[in-house]
């Protein structure tokens, strides 16, 4: 099966009515045959009863919070961590035979669905100049190839990319490596999702996270979903979702898409809900078009400011905005010079769409506002948040239960992985404090991020470039710019559980290293170790595998990092032998480096583990002022040319991230196929087209025209002028030459684009 579309492939799209429930009992039975497909059924139970369990393993999926008290036995999960689970612990493997009877050429041509079902990477693998075909390495002679490598270069021509899956500890000894080598080259997945978050907040709040807790979102009088499908990307936020409903809170969703996820839900865990049809989530939704949430919350705010003239004290809560603000003046002072009408017009919504959802925020003492990529991935996200922010602030929701700002990260440990230091940019605190814990210099030159890093690969400047976890060149954007760089390198490096594109494409030498999965015993010779991560909602917990690895050659994260980093600085005074050895001497070096980790190997062992410290959710805001930042941003809306529509990027509900579990997005109604684009059907009959017809989608920016060949047309509940396709097969289309202002985040969320018939 290749990515062409052929007849039998065109022939194969079935459309059906998008299911108006999420989970339910078609979520035991998907997640019942994946185990049974991948796993022995009671081996499958058996790690499932551990999943998300205190004193278990943390899901390699969401960081969606696990509940601080009890959990619910063999049900801690959702759909999609069983897939990723099962697909982790399968008993497939693939070595040498597989390689030698599969050119790479060959398996660039299989879907990413194919590759991914391939099987687990059983030994380490080694593509050598000019051959055509992976074959064994031993450990010894990979980590020998690398570190002469990085020993022959200057340290800026290394680059060090981290996925959101790597735990705290190799996190914080990989970023501690490619410093004590010499450069700031840690790219991460943080910039590519939730940068604009960081960003954003930090200038707002003080800090670059989330404020409130799992307990808040159950105690919460009104939430406000924004960009986000959490029926798809986060299962379990539905459990947290649910609870606040029955307790009298209520919901507003805003999205292009009518998401299954934000309407109804069936509770996997309660049968009786299979009786009643489950739970009514979204109170009022409103379908807006792609990127107008900024004019959706000016618009809310000129409303209730409007209104608080009237009666002042009665719709802004004013002794918050005295004790904990600044910037209101200046926040006023837009407000009376905003066009209400034009940010209606902005919207999509109706007028009465906006005023009765504003009504809502008025009548609501505590609010909390969800969000993910929806928000995040556009021109002017930054200052969409910005504008989030200034909505809880005017109400006094930040800081209190039941109230606050809630990001909602996607990789299971993505933000955990930036809190211990891996980033291109060096804080002066961790700087001086690997400076004094180690005695080395840092650099403090800014190194590259992920948009960084594809020009400097493609200009030749990249010479090494190793990815911890992670499909590189499937989840940038600018997919040909990213191959083109990945193919100028001297030496790629994947650390790897499962085949996948990036392994594919390739520099002029390659290497592939197994490493253990979440699920898997971590023997060393200190004896059997566990790691930590950090959820959306910064606890830290342990993750501690549960199943014997016997017919695989790997090593950990931790273990492939500290080797690589005794043998390429002979010199350094780090103790590398003893960090791979037992890892509570990692976590001692991090509680020594990063704040809120003091006493880290004494916490992290707590049944639930331990929350860091977060200064807005105790309304102590780290800003220029020390208080909390109205901002006052300019409008951006999108001004689309004849021809013209704005693409957003999705996921299936058979996959996660870059990983394709299956061909079918049920809750959609797509089936068998992943190359379609979702549009209006009145756009459709305006193109002269029909459903399922074959189209190529193009965008243009500076100059370059990118293309998406060969997509099927699906009628679809989007607004007009707005279409939607799949990451990631639509990234071809996603320029990198056009970033959010502020983050540097691909515009994945926006992306214009023009559709031709064939």
């Amino acid at each position: 099966m290749s990515n062409e579309l052929t007849p039998e492939r065109l022939s194969g799209l079935e459309l059906k009515k998008p299911t108006e429930i999420a989970a339910g009992m078609p979520a035991l039975r998907y997640s019942l045959k994946h185990v049974n497909e991948y796993m022995h059924t009671g081996e499958g139970l058996e790690t499932l009863a551990k999943l998300n369990q205190k004193g278990g393993f943390d899901c390699p999926g969401c960081a969606w919070p696990d509940p601080d008290g009890s959990r619910t036995p063999m049900a801690e999960y959702c759909e999609n961590g069983v897939k990723a689970i099962a697909e982790e612990a399968t008993k497939r493997r693939i070595g040498a035979d597989f390689f030698a009877e599969h050119p790479v050429d060959e398996l660039g041509t299989w879907t990413d669905f194919e590759l991914g079902k391939s099987g687990r990477i059983a030994q380490p693998l080694h593509l050598r100049p000019g051959a055509t075909n992976y074959t064994p390495i031993t450990w010894a002679d990979a980590f020998r190839l690398m570190s002469d490598k990085l020993r022959s270069i200057d340290p800026d021509e290394a680059v060090f990319y981290t996925s959101g899956r790597t735990s705290n500890e190799a996190a914080f000894v990989y970023q501690l490596f490619a410093r004590q080598l010499g450069t700031n080259n840690l790219p991460d997945c943080s910039n590519m999702c939730h940068e604009s978050t960081s960003k954003a907040l930090a200038e707002v709040l003080g800090l670059g996270k989330g404020s409130v807790t799992l307990e808040d979102i159950h105690e919460a009088d009104l939430i406000i979903c924004m960009g986000q499908n959490p029926g798809t990307n986060h299962p379990r936020m539905l459990t947290a979702l649910e609870k606040m409903k029955e307790n009298g809170g209520r919901m507003i969703s805003v999205n292009p898409l009518p998401e299954t996820g934000l309407m109804r839900f069936v509770n996997p865990q309660r049968p009786l809900k299979f009786v009643t049809r489950g739970t009514d989530l979204t109170d009022l939704f409103l379908q807006i078009k792609i990127n107008e949430d900024q004019s959706l919350l000016r618009a809310w705010l000129k409303i209730l400011y409007e209104r608080e003239k009237q009666a002042p004290g009665t719709y802004f809560d004013q002794e918050f905005i005295r004790d904990h603000t600044s910037g209101y003046d200046e926040l006023v002072a837009t407000l009376e010079a905003t066009d209400l009408g034009a940010c209606v017009a902005n919207t999509g919504l109706t007028r009465n769409e906006i005023e009765e959802t504003a009504g809502l925020i008025h009548g609501s003492e505590r609010i909390i506002i969800c969000y993910a990529m929806g928000l995040t991935q556009h021109e002017n996200s930054v200052d969409t948040i910005k504008e989030l922010v200034n909505l809880l602030l005017v109400k006094g929701s930040i800081g209190k239960k039941g109230a606050g700002i809630c990001p909602v990260r996607g990789h299971s440990n993505v933000q955990g992985d930036r809190t211990v230091g891996v980033w291109d940019k060096l804080k002066p605190e961790l700087a001086e404090a690997l400076r004094n814990y180690y005695n080395f210099e840092p650099p403090t030159e800014d190194g590259l991020d992920v948009v960084k890093t594809m020009a400097a690969m493609e200009a030749g400047k990249v010479k090494f470039f190793f990815g911890m976890g992670g499909n590189f060149v499937s989840a940038t954007p600018d997919t040909e710019r990213t191959a083109r760089g990945l193919r100028n390198c001297d030496l790629t490096v994947h650390v790897s559980t499962k085949l996948n594109r990036s392994h594919l494409v390739h520099g002029r030498e390659a290497l592939i290293l197994p490493c253990f999965g979440r699920t898997e015993v971590d023997l060393q010779a200190g004896g059997e170790q566990f790691v930590s991560c950090e959820n959306s909602m910064g606890v830290v917990q342990m993750s501690k595998g549960v199943l014997e690895v016997e017919d695989m050659n790997l090593m950990s994260e931790v273990a492939i990092v500290c080797e690589l980093a005794r043998l390429t600085l002979p010199e350094s005074r780090v103790p590398w032998v003893e960090y791979r050895k037992d890892y509570d001497n990692v976590r001692d070096a991090i509680a020594a480096c990063i704040p809120g980790f003091e006493r880290y190997n004494e916490k992290v062992r707590q049944p639930a583990g331990f929350y860091l410290p977060n200064g807005p959710r105790n309304r102590r805001f780290d800003t220029s002022t020390g208080k909390a930042q109205f901002s006052s941003t300019d409008l951006t809306p999108h001004q689309l040319e004849p021809g013209e529509f704005l693409l957003t990027t999705i996921r299936a509900h058979d996959q996660y991230n870059t990983t394709v579990y299956g061909l079918h997005d049920r809750y959609r109604g797509i089936h068998n196929e992943r190359r379609v684009i979702l549009m209006h059907a009145d756009d459709i009959a305006a193109l002269g087209a029909t459903a399922k017809q074959v189209v190529d989608i193009k965008s243009a920016y500076a100059g370059t025209e990118r293309w998406a060949r060969q997509f099927q047309l699906v009628p679809y509940s989007i607004p007009r002028g707005c279409v939607a396709m799949y990451f990631p097969e639509a990234n071809v289309l996603v320029p990198s030459e056009v970033t959010a202002k502020g983050s540097n985040c691909p515009i994945s969320k926006s992306v214009r684009v023009q559709v031709l018939v064939r």
